[in-house]
């Protein structure tokens, strides 16, 4: 699980991806990567942590934008 951890937080921050993209990598489920990044992380590297964090708030700040291209992009029919 640890290993898993830090191999989910690069992948992440190599990527600039999101929870869900990760989490589709790896064949595991949203929570999961979240338990992973939140709670074992901080423990196991705490300066990779505040690297994934600082990415994972970005993706936090921009997924309305997100949530509305997609929108648009369904009933446009692309």
């Amino acid at each position: 699980m640890e290993e898993r951890a830090q191999e989910l937080a690069l992948y992440i921050i190599e990527n600039k991806t999101t929870v869900r993209a990760a989490a589709n990598r790896f064949g595991i489920s949203k929570s999961t990567v979240h338990k992973d990044l939140s709670e074992r992380l901080p423990v196991i590297n705490q300066g990779l942590y505040q690297q994934v964090k600082t990415i994972l708030n970005e993706n936090k700040a921009e997924r309305h934008i997100r949530g509305g291209i997609a929108t648009r992009k369904k009933y446009k029919g692309e």
